[in-house]
């Protein structure tokens, strides 16, 4: 089977974009139970090196998965361009990135909304973490206040 340059392009295209959707969806799966970890551990008053590593783990969940965007991002920039080429021999209303470049608002956009529910993930886990050291520094009981309701005695 002998693929012409545009076929080649929006299938490779198709599949850059198929798996950055994939990889975002497997992110908040699995974010949803890192943070039901964490919430788990806060409920049961578990021991602060626990929550140290829970919010260890959210970090390093929302910092790989933001790389791993960022590389398919990457990906996409590259065939992006073959494509925008080919949308010159087509009339203007049929010309998507073309249109997209020349309507697009800077912040709505899935890149946008991806990094901001990264970098979210990411500030959780630092703040689960920060936590987890002050419990563990105070010997997890009073923190930071004694009468505060996540206390543990």
């Amino acid at each position: 089977m002998s693929l012409s340059q545009e076929q080649y392009l929006f299938e490779h295209w198709k599949f850059n974009v198929d798996q950055r959707l994939k990889t975002f969806n497997f992110f908040v799966a699995f974010s949803i139970f890192a943070n039901g970890g964490v919430f788990t551990a806060f409920e049961r008053c578990t021991h602060p090196v626990v929550l140290l590593l829970l919010g260890g783990f959210v970090v390093i969940l929302a910092l790989v998965f933001g790389m791993m965007d960022a590389r398919c991002r990457a990906l996409l920039r590259l065939i992006k361009r073959g494509l925008m080429d080919y949308e010159q021999n087509l009339p203007v209303h049929c010309r998507p990135f073309e249109t997209d470049r020349a309507r697009r608002n800077p912040l709505v956009r899935f890149t946008v909304a991806f990094n901001a529910l990264f970098a979210l993930q990411c500030l959780f886990g630092l703040i689960t973490v920060a936590y987890a050291l002050a419990a563990w520094a105070t010997g997890g009981h009073g923190f930071p206040w004694p009468d505060w309701p996540l206390a543990c005695a």
